[in-house]
């Protein structure tokens, strides 16, 4: 069909073209004029042979001779009885007929091929709505995943598996009058394997996994968001029993706007309003089960979170020191890793590790030992890949520091050190380094904190005091006027703390037991909050301003060494404090 067009729409160019060749070349070959009054001359003498009248402005003379010229048309009633008193031979022609013939075919065609064009691309752009519409749905019946190749979240797990037998066997339940539940929302942290969470049910199930994004249905065109999720709901009705994985539904399923909250788009709403309708629409028996993940719960629409849409939700967290022991294994089955690497130990220096994370670990080791052309994954390589994956890989080319910032950096990362030990002995700092990254750090510090699900007021205050001792250390070796730009990132952490602290978590006395986040939704000032956090910074600087005077000998024996080393390890800081 397509090429038939394109034969037509060239052949109709190609006659247009002839024709309008023709047409000009008749009209450009003109014929020699000849004034009227000349014309009434050789009439009188008797040398006009022949005259072609027309309907047109000028008509066509032969001579005796032979010899075709044009003149006016005078237009006269009588004027052909003149001529034949004279005996001119009179021709009579409807000429104007004759000339309207190339205009009449050009037009014709052209008209042909506007109307043929306008349908073609009706046609068209149809079929491109359609294609919009339609949605690159990713069926994962090839790679089969089981809980059993998930690591971690075991609770997350446990209540996914329920959802297996409601899949398989809905009859069952709906004997006792049970509904299936139409949708599960899965939450928490990037990279704590959601999508991955929702692979396996659809696994264990042995149904097709339908997996989409939320940004697949943000569209610019109007109903095309609306149509792309019909579209994915009717293809899992046709598949029959199936998991609808949405991915980021917080891109389509964003708080609707209100008289007192203008965000949104109409555009949005009508894309929301589609996937509500039609996770109503399908029956409790389909065994369609809809399973969503996002990072934000908290800015998702009421609707999707009623009874009868999202009916579980599912925290998937960070994994724990068991969990992080058991990811570890797994992303280690098919890498030759060396005896001596100890994988509980990796465990235990990877708080706050996602699953995601891990793996990068694993899979950054492996590359370090390739490149190394060693024969397996040893310590070293998974060390290196450590602080790669932290603070990013170490600056080949360190020419162009000078003494006196290698000092500067050695005595800001001694601060966050010596804070972090000092503060709590609970806390454990495994590696401090001056060198350098790719990622623009100076130099860093690993401090761990306790691996353990809350944090207490007392935590955070101490992880404040440990942000802040660098740009203390700073201040108390080269004084006030002499601080640096590299305590920056350590600030945004510190203010970030306070502000969640007291604004948050309602952890002080003088702001009291009230979250911030709704003030500041209802357009409320928070001065308050403001003025209370730089209180609550002050204070505690001074504090670690206090705790490093008091150790100043500690401070400048570890600077010291970070100067001649660079890189000082756990056991070494612990003999440097406190000579153990």
């Amino acid at each position: 069909m397509g090429k038939n067009r394109k034969r037509i729409i060239i052949l109709s160019i190609v006659i247009s073209i002839i024709i309008v060749g023709i047409y000009f070349f008749r009209s450009n070959n003109e014929v020699e004029q000849l004034p009227y009054t000349l014309f009434l001359t050789h009439l009188e003498r008797g040398l006009v042979e022949e005259v072609e009248l027309s309907n047109n402005d000028k008509i066509k003379i032969k001579l005796n001779n032979g010899k075709i010229l044009e003149t006016d048309n005078p237009r006269k009633d009588n004027f052909k009885e003149e001529l034949l008193l004279y005996e001119v031979n009179v021709i009579e022609k409807e000429q104007q007929l004759s000339q309207l013939i190339p205009t009449i075919l050009i037009l014709s065609v052209l008209g042909f091929m506007v109307i043929h064009l306008s349908r073609n691309t009706s046609r068209q752009a149809a079929k491109e709505m359609n294609d919009l519409s339609k949605i690159d749905i990713q069926d994962e019946n090839s790679k089969r995943i089981k809980f059993k190749d998930v690591a971690g979240n075991e609770e997350a797990k446990e209540s996914l598996m329920d959802m297996v037998d409601f899949i398989k066997n809905p009859e069952i339940y709906t004997k006792f009058g049970a509904r299936l539940p139409r949708g599960i929302l899965l939450y928490g942290p990037p990279g704590t394997g959601k999508t991955l969470m929702a692979k396996a049910l659809a696994g264990e199930a042995g149904v097709p996994f339908f997996a989409v994004s939320g940004s697949d249905f943000v569209q610019v065109y109007a109903g095309l968001g609306a149509s792309r999720i019909r579209e994915l709901f009717k293809n899992a009705k046709e598949a029959g029993k199936s998991v609808i994985f949405i991915d980021e539904i917080d891109s389509l399923g964003k708080k609707r706007k209100s008289g007192n909250h203008p965000s949104g788009s109409e555009e949005g709403d009508r894309t929301l309003n589609a996937l509500l309708t039609e996770m109503s629409g399908f029956n409790d028996n389909e065994g369609i089960i809809v399973v969503a993940a996002t990072n934000r719960v908290d800015i998702l629409d009421d609707a999707l979170l009623r009874p009868g849409r999202f009916d579980r939700q599912v925290e998937i967290n960070l994994p724990d020191v068991k969990s992080r022991y058991e990811i570890l294994k797994l992303h280690s089955r098919n890498k030759p890793i060396s005896k001596e690497v100890d994988l509980k130990k990796v465990a235990l220096e990877t708080v706050y590790f996602s699953g995601a994370k891990l793996e990068n670990l694993m899979n950054e080791a492996a590359i370090k030992a390739a490149k190394d052309k060693s024969k397996e994954i040893t310590f070293s390589h998974i060390d290196k890949a450590y602080f790669s994956v932290l603070v990013g890989d170490e600056k080949k080319d360190r020419s162009t520091i000078n003494i006196n910032d290698k000092k500067i950096t050695a005595y800001h990362e001694a601060g966050h050190a010596l804070v972090a030990k000092l503060i709590s002995k609970d806390n454990r700092v495994t590696k401090v380094s001056i060198i350098p990254s790719t990622r623009g750090m100076g130099g860093f510090s690993i401090n761990l904190p306790q691996d353990k699900m809350y944090q207490t007021k007392k935590d955070i205050l101490s992880n404040i005091k440990v942000a802040l001792g660098g740009r203390a250390a700073e201040e108390i070796i080269y004084g006030k006027d002499m601080v640096t730009t590299g305590a920056s990132s350590d600030l945004e952490k510190a203010t970030e703390m306070v502000l969640s602290m007291i604004g948050v978590f309602g952890m002080d006395e003088e702001v009291g037991l009230m979250n911030y986040n709704i003030l500041a939704n209802n357009n409320l000032s928070h001065k308050i909050l403001l003025k209370r956090a730089k209180e609550i910074l002050d204070k505690l600087y001074l504090e670690t301003l206090d705790v490093l005077k008091q150790n100043l000998d500690r401070l400048k024996t570890l600077a010291d060494n970070l100067v001649i080393n660079e890189v000082i390890s756990e056991e070494e800081i612990n003999q440097l404090i406190f000579g153990k």
